[in-house]
C-alpha cells in the first residue's frame, strides 16, 4: 500500500474540537461566514461547523491551482465563487491545506475587496516551510512536514479523500 498514516482520525477530531472552542470565543457576536474551499476542506468545514457552539453561515467556493499535479501550477482560478455577500460580515477561510500559500494569499485579498468586517483562516494542515506567498492563518490544527498528504479530503487525482486518517503517499507512486 502506498499510504503511511501521519495523523489518526481521532487525534484531528480532537484538534478540531479545540479550534472550534477556540472560534466560538473569538467570535460572540456578529455574523460570522463559513467559506469553505472546495473540494478537500469540506470535511474539515463539516466537522469544525460542528464544533462552534455558535450561528455560522456557510458557504463555498472552488479554487484550482493544483489540476491533478503534486504540486500547485501557480495560476489561481476560481471555479465557484459565493453565493452570499460578506459586507459587514466576519469570514473564516476553511481550507484543508496550505503550503505554497498562492492561493489562499490571492482568495483573501480577493475576499478583502468586497468590504467584510474581518478576514481570517482556518486550515487542518499548515506547511510553512513552502510558503512563496505570505499567509496570516489564525487558526491551525497541525504543522506538518513538507509530504505529500491524502485523506480526510485531501485528493491525489480525486482519489482518497474518503480516508479517515491523513497519510503520507509514498513519492514513488
Amino acid at each position: 500500500m502506498p499510504l503511511r498514516p501521519l495523523l489518526s482520525e481521532d487525534r484531528i477530531q480532537a484538534r478540531i474540537g479545540e479550534i472550534g472552542a477556540q472560534i466560538t470565543a473569538d467570535y460572540a457576536e456578529g455574523t460570522l461566514y463559513l467559506v469553505c474551499i472546495l473540494k478537500g476542506a469540506c470535511f474539515f468545514l463539516a466537522d469544525l461547523a460542528r464544533a462552534i457552539k455558535r450561528d455560522a453561515f456557510i458557504d463555498f467556493m472552488a479554487i484550482s491551482s493544483y489540476g491533478t499535479e503534486r504540486t500547485s501550477s501557480g495560476e489561481v482560478k476560481i471555479t465557484k465563487d459565493l453565493d452570499i455577500s460578506l459586507q459587514d460580515a466576519d469570514v473564516l477561510i476553511v481550507e484543508d491545506i496550505i503550503d505554497s500559500g498562492v492561493t489562499l494569499h490571492y482568495l483573501t485579498n480577493l475576499l478583502k475587496t468586497r468590504k467584510p468586517k474581518s478576514v481570517r483562516i482556518a486550515t487542518l494542515l499548515d506547511k510553512p516551510e513552502r510558503r512563496l506567498r505570505p499567509v496570516d492563518v489564525a487558526y491551525v490544527g497541525f504543522q506538518i512536514p513538507d509530504e505529500f498528504v491524502v485523506g480526510y479530503g485531501l485528493d491525489f487525482a480525486e482519489k482518497y479523500r474518503n480516508l479517515r486518517d491523513v497519510c503520507i503517499l509514498d513519492p514513488d507512486y
